[in-house]
């Protein structure tokens, strides 16, 4: 059996609280970790690649997968938009002999803590303030000013969750929380 069978480790946050940038770090310095790539039914963005940055189904097909309980959790996080971890995702990272890391929303992130409550790891990444969080996305250029109103008063709703993982760290300084993170992983991986 794998050593990692049915061991994983979730990073969650609120969109802009920096948590895919502390997962890249953790994959660069960690090999036995393995990023777990996500299903999700919005269009690739243009530098994205199918199986790379997320397995890109159609609705009818994502909607398949939802009756097959082939998802470790699923959301329709924005109206119309799925996003999921495939269970067979988790069992290829396992085969592999690594160990899945996910970078997923706030729902998501307490569903797979509900499905391997012994055998997950769950860290927060909090946002020094939401008024942070919020230039933050605006710094991204990437928002309306609706979507982005609707992206802050998410993050707020999904602070309020911090207490449901086992630790919460606040990234005012990036690599202070990249660290902190690590240190917490060093320690479940040894266990």
């Amino acid at each position: 059996m794998p050593r990692f069978q049915d061991k994983i480790i979730i990073i969650t946050a609120p969109s802009g609280a920096g948590k895919t940038s502390i997962t890249r770090y953790l994959l660069n310095k960690h090999p036995e970790l393995a990023f777990s790539i996500s299903a999700a039914t919005r269009s690739p963005r243009s530098y994205e690649k199918n199986g790379v940055d997320y397995y890109f189904l159609t609705l009818t097909d994502f909607q398949e997968k939802i009756r097959e309980n082939a998802f470790a959790e699923w959301e329709m996080v924005y109206e119309g938009k799925y996003y999921g971890t495939l269970k067979a995702e988790l069992q290829r990272i396992w085969d592999n002999d690594q160990l899945p890391l996910l970078d997923i929303d706030v729902k998501g992130a307490i569903h797979v803590q509900q499905q391997y409550p012994k055998t997950s790891l769950s860290i927060f990444i909090e946002p020094p303030s939401v008024e942070e969080l919020k230039k933050r996305l605006e710094s991204r250029g990437t928002e309306t000013p609706e979507s982005l109103q609707a992206r802050v008063n998410k993050a707020s709703y999904e602070i309020s969750f911090k207490h449901h993982f086992n630790h919460s760290i606040v990234n005012d300084n990036l690599q202070e929380a990249c660290e902190k993170t690590e240190t917490i992983i060093n320690q479940f991986v040894a266990e």
